[in-house]
């Protein structure tokens, strides 16, 4: 994934910024001047001075005070001089620091990556960590990004199938001999050694998000690249805040798995799940905030398993479900808040499952159903309450959505869009 914040500077690209001694000295001398002078002339002015006093004589105390003077304007520009000698330093051995820890977290990456492409699950267990570390550690924002992009290429790589607790007999009907069962044992056990290392990286990458944003350790601020994922396992994000982020999911497969991103915080981020398929799977948003940002499920296939929002706070996110499936399985909204935001549902297809807003609350944004039918399946507002924000039904095909016409009420504001063959008698 690509980070949306712009990368610091490289050292080297301060280091060549520097001016030439000359030119620093130059510029500084004349900046002392103008603000020496700006200085007197103030003072001139605040005093009210109405004139200086004239002498052709020079006494020994005029002498005296001119000798001071040249000895401090001396004395003045030498520290001027090894001010500006002293910052060219400071910022070369910090440049020289930072290239020095840059080479430091290179050879450890080199390191960490090879670990992570070992034969041996156990070593490649030790290159997460390793990475992981490194990340937290990084001495800017691009190389912790390659550190967590790593991670998350991991992660996109072919997964080897569950090879099962049964072992088919051979084709003579011969029962499978102890040789076989030993290979069929240890592929058990590597799997189950691959799979606790894609659990790991998972575990991290959500323990990192809920770290504040600014301290170390947290990862806030980046983003995933989770597309094509195959997600079996339990994955907590539960309480992480991505911001300025982007979280993609993109064809990910949850497949008895639950994703949780309960009490989450979306703000000014972007999160897919564009051509994702939930198939026994849950994924949880329940109580989470999105504020600012958008959430896109466009394409994806919902065949079973449920996605809760149940809860969730929407006070300026837009939530997009265009060309999604609706085959089997839940989508909730469930006493859901709308203050602001839009969840769209354009040109998808219900043909079974359920998309419920029963219990939400819309007093701002809105929800909208454009270039569907409702064939099969059940979408409905029981029990929600329409206090304000819009709602948009008038470009679908199908009976209308259980409970619609009573949650927006008799009559029904101009915010609210229904077919006509949906509104009540005389409207």
């Amino acid at each position: 994934m690509t980070a949306n914040r712009r990368p610091r500077s490289a050292p080297d690209d301060r280091e060549l910024r520097l001016w030439k001694v000359g030119r620093a000295l130059t510029v500084t001398f004349v900046a002392a001047v103008l603000v020496a002078g700006g200085i007197f002339y103030s003072l001139v002015v605040l005093l009210d001075f109405q004139g200086i006093d004239r002498t052709t004589k020079l006494n020994a105390e005029t002498l005296f005070d001119l000798v001071k003077l040249s000895f401090g304007v001396v004395a003045g520009a030498g520290a001027l001089v090894a001010l500006v000698v002293a910052y060219r330093r400071q910022r070369v051995d910090e440049a020289g620091a930072h290239r020095e820890a840059t080479r430091l977290h290179t050879e450890r990456f080199s390191q960490a990556v090879d670990k992570l492409g070992s034969d041996s699950p156990a070593v490649r267990l030790g290159g997460v960590h390793a990475l992981a570390g490194l990340a937290d550690d990084a001495p800017d924002d691009s190389l912790r990004q390659t550190c967590i992009d790593v991670l998350c290429a991991y992660l996109r790589l072919p997964f080897p199938t569950d090879p099962g607790d049964l072992l088919d007999p051979l084709p003579d009907g011969t029962s499978p001999t102890d040789e076989r069962r030993d290979a069929h044992q240890d592929k058990k056990d590597r799997h189950r050694a691959l799979r606790e290392v894609r659990h790991t990286i998972l575990r991290l990458i959500g323990d990192r998000y809920r770290i504040p944003e600014g301290t170390h350790r947290s990862w806030q601020g980046c983003n995933l690249d989770l597309t094509g994922v195959i997600i079996g396992s339990i994955v907590d994000f539960g309480g992480a805040t991505f911001s300025g982020s982007i979280v993609d999911f993109g064809g990910a497969t949850f497949s008895g798995s639950i994703v949780d991103f309960g009490g989450a915080t979306f703000s000014d981020g972007i999160v897919r799940f564009g051509g994702a398929t939930f198939s026994d799977g849950i994924v949880r948003f329940g109580g989470a905030t999105f504020s600012d940002g958008t959430v896109s499920f466009g394409g994806a296939t919902f065949s079973d398993g449920t996605v809760s929002f149940g809860g969730a706070t929407f006070t300026g996110s837009d939530m997009y479900f265009g060309g999604a499936t609706f085959t089997g399985g839940t989508v909730s909204f469930g006493g859901a808040t709308f203050t602001g935001g839009t969840v769209y549902v354009v040109n998808a297809t219900f043909s079974g499952g359920t998309v419920s807003f029963g219990g939400a609350t819309f007093s701002g944004g809105g929800v909208s159903f454009s270039d569907m039918t409702f064939s099969g399946g059940t979408v409905d507002f029981v029990n929600a309450t329409f206090t304000g924000g819009s709602m948009n039904f008038e470009f679908t095909a199908g009976p209308a959505p259980v409970g619609l016409l009573a949650a927006v009420g008799t009559p029904v504001p101009s915010e609210v869009r229904l077919r006509a063959d949906w509104l009540p008698p005389g409207q």
